[in-house]
């Protein structure tokens, strides 16, 4: 690790890159591919069991519509147009409609209520907001009297909506219709205003969690969204015609790029869930060949294959511990540097073939080409679990300040604990406090109407100072260690990074997330939240009784099958670092719950103040 008095910089040259076609905008380039790959499949969507289509000509042409639309109703060049509606094919019509017309495109996360809804509606000045269905318009009824720049709202789907007669209310079929008429009579206005556009107008903003205040809107400037396009080819190998699943929140920069940007300068085509509770079986009918999602999402996939193995007929699970074990064995050599014996390799194909075949089947991951996680480290189990499966799952680092990307591991050179190497065109250093700090093309224009927050952020050289605390090895790799203000210091001066501790134990089937506690403590504690399906199905196999959700987390033996995983855990750690006894959190936590993200990992300090009860008897 860099002493934390060098600071030490990396950077890499900046190549060529011709997937930005010489554009300076994303809409530019947008126009470009949409005109280059007219008749191609651009996005799929699945609606009551059926999946449909839209070409790239078609996409533009909707695209068009909206943003002409927008522009008749008298929404000018800089000013917002929001989105509050789950991930579906409308979503990027209006966002590359308005960027299209220099509009800032916005998003709020469905799970918001009325007033989030109404903190980024009125600090945006949101002329236009686009929501889903009825419920969402519920929200935007609530409180649109408190936001006096919203001038009219647009519903998607009207189901449900009929006899409403409100004149700030249209359906996005209408609003459709409005623009298409206007595409005709003066569809020239639309190209006028995206050759208008530049590189330093904004082309959309991504509001913060808020955990430590209200949320700020990250703008994302055109430049940072070029920059970044230029980069994919530093972790991406799919190709034109490749599938995605667009799932994760489209306000979240990672999907926004993922889903929106990052097609344009390759080509996959995007396909969109029917809705949140079909993606398991979706992923499994589109095959992707790309999965981006935080590890929680594939920690559930191994609990799912790990469970469902301990219950398989003896012969299969005797075949699945072989393959594993070899798999196992050859996820270590090539994460040491060694070859593996060619009768090795041999072996462990048809080993592969005979039993992980149908699993990566059952996951979705048969054509998988890049498995890609993010947003909090990984547990290095659950890495070597997926190369032994044959999937290689890479590290990479970003966040909405950055534009997302900042660097991955690459496929042919994966270390453990790493998030890889950043990309051409960006640094990255150690202040001398171990943070992280990063500088390139890809750091944002800075907080929306908050010029005090940004100049906090980016220093006067440019840094941005990204909160994280973390080291560089000799090959330039970066590993995140935590986030600065989260390091936990116990009475005894010892420093301990309460996300390692965390990570691991996240690894149990059983555990969904957990909070690590002890600043100036004697010892660590650790309030968990279980795995509702697999914990109950624990239950059910044991016998055990329970009635509800509270009932399950303070049955005995649950609570001895939880201490069992934490035990195990603390057998890897240092002394220092176990986990003296925890707390079960009684109640079933959603999106919707403060004390969960909108990505659904647990707020380290909301959790620790709302149950400082059960923290305080923790330490009596």
């Amino acid at each position: 690790m860099h002493s934390a008095v060098a600071v030490e910089s990396i950077s890499m040259s900046k190549q060529e890159n011709p997937l930005t076609l010489g554009c300076d905008t994303a809409a530019k380039l947008f126009r470009a591919r949409a005109r280059m790959w007219g008749a191609a499949p651009a996005l799929r969507w699945k609606a009551r069991g059926i999946w449909h289509s839209a070409t790239w000509a078609e996409y533009l042409s909707a695209a068009r519509a909206v943003g002409l639309a927008l522009a008749d109703l008298g929404v000018a060049r800089g000013e917002v147009v929001t989105l509050l509606a789950e991930n579906r094919p409308e979503w990027l019509y209006a966002d590359m409609g308005a960027q299209g017309m220099g509009m800032v495109g916005n998003g709020i996360y469905p799970t918001s209520s009325p007033e989030q809804v109404e903190h980024v509606l009125g600090d945006s000045h949101t002329r236009v907001l686009i929501v889903e269905d009825d419920e969402q318009l519920d929200k935007a009824l609530a409180v649109r009297e408190r936001c006096p720049k919203l001038m009219k709202i647009v519903v998607m789907e009207t189901e449900g909506l009929r006899g409403l007669a409100d004149p700030m209310v249209t359906s996005f079929a209408d609003f459709i219709a409005r623009g298409s008429q206007l595409a005709v009579e003066r569809g020239a206005d639309f190209d006028a205003a995206i050759d208008e556009g530049g590189p330093e107008d904004i082309a959309f903003l991504v509001y913060t969690s808020g955990t430590t205040g209200a949320p700020k809107g990250a703008m994302i400037a055109q430049r940072n969204l070029i920059f970044q396009l230029g980069t994919v080819r530093e972790y991406l190998t799919v190709e034109k015609g490749d599938k995605t699943l667009s799932f994760l929140p489209l306000c979240h920069i990672a999907e926004r790029m993922a889903t929106v940007f990052n097609q344009l300068a390759i080509g996959y085509i995007v396909h969109f869930p029917e809705n949140a509770g079909t993606v398991a079986n979706d992923m499994r009918e589109v095959s992707p060949h790309m999965v981006f999602a935080p590890p929680r999402f594939w920690e559930k996939m191994y609990s799912q294959v790990e469970l469902f193995m301990r219950d398989a007929i003896v012969p299969a699970r005797a075949l699945y511990n072989m393959a594993l074990k070899a798999g196992m064995k050859a996820a270590e050599a090539r994460l040491a540097g060694r070859p593996a014996a060619e009768w090795d390799s041999a072996k462990l194909k048809l080993l592969r073939t005979l039993a992980f075949s149908n699993v990566r089947d059952f996951l979705g991951l048969a054509s998988v080409k890049n498995a890609i996680t993010g947003a909090a480290p990984v547990p290095p189990d659950l890495l070597k679990w997926y190369l032994a499966l044959g999937v290689d799952l890479i590290e990479g680092f970003g966040m909405t300040e950055t534009t997302g990307f900042v660097c991955a591991t690459p496929p042919a050179n994966i270390k453990v604990g790493f998030a890889g190497r950043c990309a051409p065109g960006v640094e990255i250093r150690l202040a001398a406090d171990d943070e992280i700090l990063v500088r390139g093309g890809n750091v944002f224009a800075g907080y929306w109407n908050a010029p005090a927050k940004t100049a906090e952020t980016i220093d006067a050289d440019g840094w941005l100072h990204t909160g994280d605390c973390g080291e560089i090895d000799a090959d330039g790799y970066l590993a995140i260690r935590d986030r600065i203000k989260d390091i936990i210091i116990t009475s005894g001066g010892k420093n301990i990074t309460p996300s390692n501790i965390e990570n691991q134990l996240k690894f149990s089937p059983y555990i969904a997330d957990a909070v690590v506690i002890g600043e100036a403590r004697h010892y660590l504690t650790c309030l968990i939240m279980i795995d509702q399906e697999n914990v109950a199905s624990f239950a059910q196999d044991a016998a055990v009784p329970f009635t509800d959700f509270a009932s399950l987390t303070r049955a005995p033996e649950v609570l001895r099958l939880i201490g069992a995983e934490i035990e195990a855990v603390n057998q890897r750690l240092a002394r220092v670092e176990q986990v003296k006894t925890f707390r079960i959190l009684a109640q079933l936590l959603t999106a919707e719950d403060e004390e969960l993200t909108p990505t659904m990992k647990l707020k380290r300090r909301v959790v620790a103040t709302k149950y400082a009860g059960l923290v305080e008897e923790m330490y009596r």
